[in-house]
């Protein structure tokens, strides 16, 4: 395995973006979870598979190919990186993620990639399941208003047509799932930097991640990125 680096954290927390930034800083590898995940319930809509069933769920993960070349995601070849964001995808991915063996597929998927590459991860089980002996770990955090209002304005970007208040409720009932749940549940590390995004820019915190990350290397916080 390469240089691991995860950052964990609810939908709307900002690690998406950060990690996105983080990793073009460093010139590293970006490594979205999340789209995996969404690429498996895409993938069951698609081919009419219960999502509730967790066998053939399982089954039908098994069979599928996802890779991440930089700025896609491509499911069985075909580029799916804006289907995969639909309000109907984020809804159903739920299945996926709580499914005990499409993580236990996925989970193999994102260390063969980390095997591969310097690596930013982000989602929400990295720093304490699939990465637990990462050397630096972050859990990122907001306020749920705050987090729900980012969601929405993603989404109207996209042109989806979803109201605040369903984003908001939407949003309640992931945390709840994702923190109860048996498998992987969303915390954050024992050892890892929790920062709460709130009321912060996304550039400020990246810096913050990106200056820890580089520390931890032994580099100057204001390295100048490798060439690639």
């Amino acid at each position: 395995m390469r240089r691991v680096v995860t950052i964990d954290g609810p939908a709307g927390s900002g690690k998406s973006t950060v990690a996105r930034i983080v990793a073009d800083r460093l010139g590293w590898r970006l490594l979205d979870t999340g789209a995996m995940y969404r690429s498996v319930a895409l993938a069951a809509l698609r081919a009419g598979v219960d999502l509730a069933d967790e066998e053939a769920l399982g089954d039908l993960a098994a069979r599928l190919t996802v890779s991440l070349p930089p700025g896609q995601v491509v499911l069985d070849g075909r580029d799916v990186s804006r289907d995969i964001r639909t309000v109907e995808v984020t809804r159903v991915t739920r299945f996926a993620a709580q499914n005990p063996r499409v993580r236990q597929i996925l989970a193999g998927w994102q260390r063969a990639f980390a095997a591969e590459n310097d690596t930013i991860t982000e989602g929400r089980d990295q720093g304490t399941i699939v990465f637990p002996d990462a050397p630096c770990k972050f859990f990122l955090t907001a306020n749920p208003t705050e987090r729900a209002r980012r969601r929405h304005a993603e989404f109207l970007q996209r042109g989806e047509s979803i109201s605040f208040e369903d984003v908001l409720r939407d949003q309640q009932r992931r945390d709840a799932e994702d923190t109860e749940r048996a498998i992987a549940p969303l915390r954050a590390a024992d050892d890892a930097a929790v920062l709460d995004t709130t009321g912060r820019t996304i550039d400020e915190i990246a810096t913050l991640v990106e200056s820890a990350v580089r520390c931890s290397l032994g580099e100057s916080p204001f390295s100048e990125p490798p060439l690639s």
